[in-house]
């Protein structure tokens, strides 16, 4: 069994073991990170030898934290990391190269057309029937996007919504409320087999998949860093929040993964204070006075415009891991527009948290 976990932001795990009679056997831990003392990486092998198949990351991890020698030193790697390369190896799980990869950047859309695309593009890609795909949001009418489990009468003052032309709707991933002003934001949803994010839990799969986010800000000067569990940030201030829905498969196909991920580009910090009912609970860790404060502005750190920036984000997934220019079907959006219709538009939905 071989298996590969690229650390955000860190180094290559390989490993490489066979499975006799339930067991983990011939365990060879591998890498481009660094390891001192030398006997450690001896001392690692050794104590994964024998460990059951069906042992959990946690397990895993702790038998290679009492294995190191006293004073060892791992960089650009952790004990966790080799748990993960394991869990992924006995779940075949896949790479980004494995995969032909797609762009979607159509026009503007409305807001609910958005949401719908989420859903059905997931669903497509986990029954078989598109290729992985990379979609960048466009948008021309302002909206509140809350969470799946949010309340609406918690997290929005719909008086100061509906006064400033916010239209208030509801995706089918998990997280909080944002403020998607048109022109103000940068918004992007992978779709992606479940198998690419085989054997990680959900934390290690926010950092997994929005690195090629952190390395695209990197190269236009931000020092960006994704601060768990699902946002990035910089050291003037938090830039977006990232959510995530999995679909189990079926049909014989292995499911899907959606992962969105919305930055701001320009904010009114007083506006979003006005529409958004942010407590003081949800920045009671956060070590600052004003919700407005905990968002940074792309526009700010960077001078770019929205579309340079953007431009420069496809740029880089493209250099890691491919990406061909595609379109949505006519199949694809007429279905998203159906289900706006039966879903997304309806207040069954919009207040089944109310």
């Amino acid at each position: 069994m071989h298996g590969e976990f690229k650390v955000p932001g860190g180094k290559l795990v390989v490993v490489d073991f066979d499975e006799v009679d339930g067991r983990i056997a011939g365990f060879h831990l591998a890498g481009d990170f660094f390891l001192e003392p030398d006997e450690a990486l001896p001392a690692i092998d050794a104590a994964l030898n024998g460990l059951p198949i069906g042992s959990d990351a946690k397990a895993i991890a702790s038998a290679v934290q009492a294995a190191l020698p006293a004073g060892a030193v791992l960089l650009g790697f952790s004990p966790e990391g080799v748990a993960t390369a394991v869990r992924r190896a006995l779940q075949q799980a896949t790479t980004w190269r494995d995969y032909s990869w797609r762009l979607l950047h159509p026009g503007p859309l409305p807001p609910r057309v958005h949401l719908a695309l989420d859903q059905v593009l997931a669903e497509e890609v986990g029954e078989g029937r598109r290729e992985p795909t990379l979609r960048i949001w466009e948008w021309e009418e302002p909206a509140v996007v809350i969470g799946s489990f949010q309340s609406v009468r918690n997290e929005v003052d719909l008086e100061q919504a509906a006064a400033h032309g916010f239209e208030v709707v509801r995706r089918i991933s998990g997280g909080g409320a944002m403020l998607m002003d048109a022109g103000a934001i940068v918004t992007y949803s992978l779709y992606a087999p479940l198998d690419l994010v085989a054997g990680m839990s959900f934390a290690e799969s926010y950092a997994y998949l929005d690195d090629w986010t952190v390395q695209a800000l990197r190269s236009l000067g931000i020092d960006a860093t994704y601060q768990p569990l699902n946002d990035i940030s910089s050291p003037a201030g938090k830039i977006g929040g990232a959510a995530q829905k999995r679909l189990a498969g079926v049909n014989g196909h292995g499911g899907a993964v959606l992962h969105h991920v919305t930055m701001s580009y320009d904010m009114d910090g007083e506006l979003m204070t006005r529409v958004l009912r942010i407590g003081r609970e949800k920045i009671s860790d956060k070590g600052i006075a004003s919700a407005a404060k905990r968002v940074d502005p792309l526009r700010s750190q960077t001078g770019l415009s929205r579309a340079e920036i953007i431009d420069r984000m496809i740029e880089t997934f493209r250099g890691l891991h491919g990406l061909t220019p595609d379109e949505l079907s006519p199949a694809e959006l007429e279905r998203a527009e159906r289900l706006v219709a039966e879903k997304f538009a309806t207040d069954e939905w919009l207040y089944r948290v109310p």
